[in-house]
């Protein structure tokens, strides 16, 4: 229980400590009867056990409707009672303390910082598509960074969006990103971290030839400055690594970020950081992991004194795709749930005027409970889903196909009530009678030939089932839902 919220267990302890006894006297009244009269009480039993007589000395039985303290509920009056020492609580304050607001953290002051961090998300670099496995990455490191500007830490976000590309997706998701072109400083820190490969000793200078990968200037030897220092958690293949214009190009903006950090005031460190002021967070995604481990020691070694921290996110599979698809058709096929959403509203408000009584009262159209639109269009898309699901088996060869007539499999059906069910004039009334029936027979059994008669006569009802639902949806004008 935090600062300025009452609870039991607090007042409990102010009340032992009131009557000054070690062992615990009293009990939180739990009875309805009891709580009209009293919210706590000392047993006479125990009052006896622990006074002379059970006789509490006066003092101590006014001293406590004065208790107070940040965690102890408000007290209104004590008195001896047949049962014992009974305390109530002064209820309209105790509610106000325990449902008002929680206290809020305290605002850091303007101008303040406690720490900075460098947030680097690579999956927004290079001219490749977007994908969904990178909004995760991007969503996060979003989310990271306003987490901590709200506890005063100043955020710097790397990389900077380039012009040669098209951001609408994470305006569309309302991600705020800088963008620019880099500073002017960049090209002077890549010639500079160029000048220190080449004096590092295991790093090695490129010439472009035969056998050698275009762009690669230096090939760095990762592997054995793990070993040399000792580094732990990093991916025990690292070894060579092809250096590009473009990898020191990436480095030079991280560097350039760390020197913008605004801290300037060495308290103001974060405790992530022992040595620096700024900490580096590389928001990345597993499939992406072992090249970011790459360009991380690639910094250790050019930068001894860098502190930097992995948030490495799982990877993102799209059920069924027909192939592979970018972020911007991932994020457009929400679409569909934009047409399921109109069709909903339009099912509320059509089932709440017309299944309401004439001269009723229209109440606040719901979308909860059985007797909604909304539950006609879910059972709706129930049957959809089920009719699929056995189409994707046949298709697999888990199933046969469905052939056989009713009137062969009614004998299937007698056991289970089935006929109870019944098309009657409603939708709500057949939605509630299906949905019964949904949640209480497995429709699609196991692929045994002993089990195809029952599971066919009970498509062959809910196919008629469904047809229903659909000849009576068309004349609300309401599109059958295929999901939900």
């Amino acid at each position: 229980m935090g600062e300025g919220r009452p609870g039991v267990a607090a007042t409990l302890r102010a009340l032992n400590g009131a009557l000054g006894r070690p062992a615990p006297l009293w009990v939180k009244e739990s009875g309805a009867r009891n709580l009209r009269h009293r919210d706590f009480l000392a047993p006479r039993a125990a009052l006896s056990a622990a006074f002379p007589g059970g006789q509490v000395p006066p003092e101590a039985v006014s001293a406590v409707p004065s208790l107070r303290g940040p965690a102890v509920l408000p007290l209104q009056v004590c008195r001896q009672t047949p049962a014992g020492l009974a305390v109530q609580v002064r209820r309209p304050e105790a509610f106000q303390r325990l449902l008002g607001p929680l206290p809020g953290p305290a605002s850091p002051a303007t101008g303040a910082r406690t720490g900075c961090v460098v947030l680097h998300c690579p999956a927004l670099r290079g001219a490749a598509a977007l994908r969904p496995r990178h909004l995760r990455s991007v969503l996060l490191a979003d989310h990271l960074a306003q987490l901590l500007r709200a506890q005063g830490v100043g955020v710097r976000l790397v990389p900077a969006l380039t012009e040669d590309r098209r951001w609408d997706i994470l305006r569309q998701l309302r991600i705020c990103w800088p963008s620019g072109s880099g500073g002017s400083s960049l090209p002077d820190a890549v010639s500079a971290l160029k000048a220190a490969l080449g004096q590092c000793p295991c790093a090695a200078a490129c010439e472009q030839g035969p056998g050698t990968a275009e762009g690669v200037i230096f090939k760095v030897h990762l592997k054995s400055f793990v070993e040399q220092q000792g580094l732990v958690g990093y991916d025990p293949n690292l070894d060579v690594l092809l250096v590009t214009e473009g990898t020191l190009w990436s480095l030079a903006e991280l560097q350039e970020a760390v020197l913008q950090c605004p801290v300037s005031d060495p308290r103001h460190c974060l405790p992530l950081a022992s040595q620096i002021c700024c900490s580096i967070i590389h928001v990345v995604n597993c499939e992406e992991e072992f090249q970011q481990q790459q360009l991380d020691v690639l910094w250790r070694i050019l930068d001894p004194g860098v502190h930097t921290k992995h948030l490495v996110c799982g990877p993102v599979k799209v059920t069924n795709p027909s192939s592979p698809i970018g972020a911007d058709q991932y994020f457009h096929s929400a679409h569909t749930w934009t047409e399921v959403i109109d069709t909903l509203t339009v099912a509320a408000i059509r089932f709440e005027m017309l299944s309401t009584a004439h001269r009723s009262q229209v109440g606040h159209i719901s979308t909860k409970g059985t007797k909604s639109g909304a539950f006609v269009m879910y059972n709706c898309a129930r049957l959809a889903t089920l009719f699929n699901t056995f189409q994707r088996a046949v298709e697999r060869g888990e199933h046969q196909p469905h052939h056989s007539p009713l009137t062969s499999s009614q004998n299937s059906l007698c056991s289970e009530n089935v006929f109870a069910l019944q098309v009657c004039k409603f939708l709500i009334q057949l939605s509630m009678d299906f949905s019964s029936y949904y949640n209480r027979v497995h429709i699609l059994g196991e692929p045994f030939p002993h089990l195809f008669d029952q599971m066919f006569a009970r498509l062959q009802l809910l196919g008629a089932v469904r047809d229903v639902f659909h000849s009576a949806l068309a004349t609300l004008h309401l599109p059958p839902l295929s999901q939900i």
